[in-house]
């Protein structure tokens, strides 16, 4: 994994919002086809992070680099086109649409067909609807939510909700998958398999794919990240190896309490 190439470079990136500073000088490297936790208490500033990497956010001071591109020089949607989707803490899913029409919502930065075409719907335009309701089929074959494709998505329970925004951040056949607390209300058998989706997503696309986690669950953290990062008050306190992060007495004393 050290030896893989640098897919997303943070280098000293400070946040701040009026007097409180929620990001402070943090650099750290993702490396190609790997998983990454980034872990901290509530209010460390992990997904301020997220949000700079997105644009939602721009940084006080600092670079984010992925594959050379300037992720702070550039709006959202540029973001989005490069390969970068993302999932949130909040559900941000179009509760009066059906999961399928969610999904295919997702498709839209792949669309290449003219207004007259898919006003016609004919030629290019049928083609590349079927191409990409093909590939929306296929996630929702992978995610196992055959039975509510067409369930209007804001009567669903929250644990299928969160699988939805995971398809639908998948339908956008990003490079780097940023999951933000995607097991947040969850109970344990919902956590265990989202978890094992996470990992198959890994497996499969590991070549291509490259996953930055927040999760508060320490024991999916520590059993599916290649590395951690951890934050505190918006200042990165330790990186590395699940075990060597686990006995860190730094994170311990921030995140895992005293011990005894």
């Amino acid at each position: 994994m050290a030896s893989d190439p640098i897919h997303l470079s943070v280098q000293n990136v400070s946040l701040s919002f009026g007097g409180t500073q929620a990001l402070n000088d943090v650099s750290f490297d993702v490396r190609a086809g790997e998983i990454l936790a980034l872990i901290g208490p509530n209010g460390a500033g992990k997904t301020s992070m997220l949000n700079c990497l997105n644009h939602f956010y721009k940084p006080d001071k600092g670079r984010i680099l992925f594959e050379s591109h300037d992720l702070t020089r550039l709006p959202p949607h540029r973001i989005a086109r490069l390969g970068l989707a993302r999932t949130f803490q909040n559900l941000a899913l179009y509760t009066g649409l059906s999961t399928l029409d969610n999904l295919l919502a997702a498709r839209h930065i792949h669309m290449r067909a003219g207004f007259l075409q898919c006003l016609l719907y004919w030629g290019a335009a049928h083609r590349e609807d079927i191409a990409h309701r093909q590939v929306v089929e296929a996630i929702i074959d992978f995610l196992e939510i055959e039975h509510i494709r067409k369930a209007v998505v804001g009567a669903l329970p929250h644990g299928l909700r969160k699988r939805v925004e995971l398809g639908r951040a998948l339908a956008l056949e990003p490079r780097l998958l940023l999951l933000d607390e995607p097991m947040t209300g969850m109970n344990q058998e919902e956590k265990e398999d989202m978890a094992r989706f996470i990992l198959d997503i890994h497996e499969r696309h590991a070549k291509r794919m490259t996953i930055l986690l927040i999760e508060h669950d320490m024991g999916l953290v520590m059993d599916i990240a290649n590395r951690v990062v951890v934050l505190d008050f918006g200042v990165k306190i330790a990186e590395g190896a699940p075990d060597a992060i686990r006995h860190d007495e730094a994170v311990i004393k921030a995140y895992l309490g005293e011990a005894q």
